[in-house]
């Protein structure tokens, strides 16, 4: 299914939107966590972001596809199921909801917790290498249930939702569980916080370049064009 084709400014919005929920929740639950003495516990910070993806894909799916995720609009254009002329939009509006949601947060909360900023635990090439593992099978995913008619089951926000939150879970100790440039890019700007994030943008952009790709490989299908539609999820 398609969209039906709102402005480019209202997509943008949505992505402007969709990503300041998913850093102001997200990375909001790492500050909180560290403020109450470990009250919200990894398990719980997980599940905030699986959740907050998910209720963000049902808010902004019909109007802008709600990738909130740089690597994720790459993705989509390698794969042929987003016009290359908007990627340049989607990035600027998810790095700015994301940089919009991360100043709110040091305006509640100070500069705690590195402003939830995403840090290997140990080698920045163990961190590299996980998330783009992690990202790539997000991306399946999400090529999955967004751009295949034949994927089982009727709610993309829940599969992807679920992905994101079990990525989170297990992945968070070791590299912070990003899987999204602009996730990182948001409370690294504001709180100032660059180490090894580079990682952060090579690790997704890889694994999600290669998931597009491969699904769109494994399809067996040539249904897109370079300069479609967006993909829906919901």
């Amino acid at each position: 299914m398609q969209l039906t084709s709102p402005s480019v400014m209202r997509r943008c919005t949505a992505e402007f939107i969709g990503t300041f929920g998913l850093v102001f929740a997200g990375a909001g639950a790492i500050m909180v966590d560290f403020t109450s003495g470990g009250e919200v516990t990894n398990l719980g910070i997980g599940i905030v972001f699986g959740l907050v993806v998910a209720a963000m894909i049902y808010a902004t799916g019909h109007i802008s596809g709600a990738h909130i995720n740089p690597a994720v609009t790459l993705g989509f254009a390698l794969s042929r199921h987003f016009p290359w002329k908007w990627v340049p939009h989607y990035w600027s509006s998810q790095l700015l909801g994301a940089s919009a949601a991360a100043l709110v947060l040091r305006a509640l909360f100070g500069d705690v917790a590195n402003m939830g900023a995403t840090l290997p635990s140990g080698s920045v090439w163990d961190s590299l290498l996980f998330e783009g593992v992690l990202t790539f099978f997000l991306m399946f995913v999400i090529m999955a249930v967004a751009t295949d008619s034949r994927a089982v089951g009727s709610s993309a926000a829940i599969a992807i939702g679920a992905t994101v939150g079990l990525e989170a879970i297990f992945g968070g100790p070791v590299s912070g569980a990003s899987m999204n440039p602009a996730r990182s890019f948001g409370p690294a700007l504001v709180g100032w916080t660059w180490l090894d994030h580079w990682a952060y943008w090579v690790g997704p952009i890889v694994g999600a370049s290669l998931a597009a790709v491969t699904y769109w490989w494994l399809r067996g299908e040539n249904s897109a064009t370079p300069d479609g539609d967006v993909d829906r999820f919901v």
